[in-house]
């Protein structure tokens, strides 16, 4: 059976999300931000689950359309993070490049999907 990429990728960076909010609320007693990047970034993970069982090929094509939405304003919260300097730089690069891929990859598997 192969491996879903895609599936061990939003599962781990939900997991590093839901680090960043522990870390966030405790150490920087930031709650707003990070309770937006809580919800996005494991969104992601859960609708990419979801799609696994999806009802029909739209079905599967509209849950992976959400997730990808959802990267996108997981990288908007992670950039304001960054900027307000809740987040330093390493940090924040490192999660950038991890929602970058994410993005690039639920990209490719919808378009892939439209195709067929």
């Amino acid at each position: 059976m192969k491996e879903n990429i895609i599936k061990i990728k939003s599962f781990a960076f939900s997991l590093r999300i839901v680090r960043l909010y522990q870390f966030l609320t405790e150490s920087k007693r930031e709650f707003i931000l990070s309770k937006q990047l809580l919800r996005s970034g494991t969104a992601i993970g859960a609708l990419v689950r979801e799609s696994e069982h999806a009802e029909s090929k739209a079905d599967f094509i509209h849950k992976l359309s959400i997730a990808l939405k959802e990267a996108n304003e997981s990288a908007y919260w992670l950039d304001l993070l960054h900027q307000s300097d809740y987040i330093d730089k390493n940090d924040f690069e490192s999660y950038k490049t991890e929602v970058e891929e994410i993005l690039r990859l639920l990209i490719s598997i919808i378009k892939s999907s439209k195709q067929k």
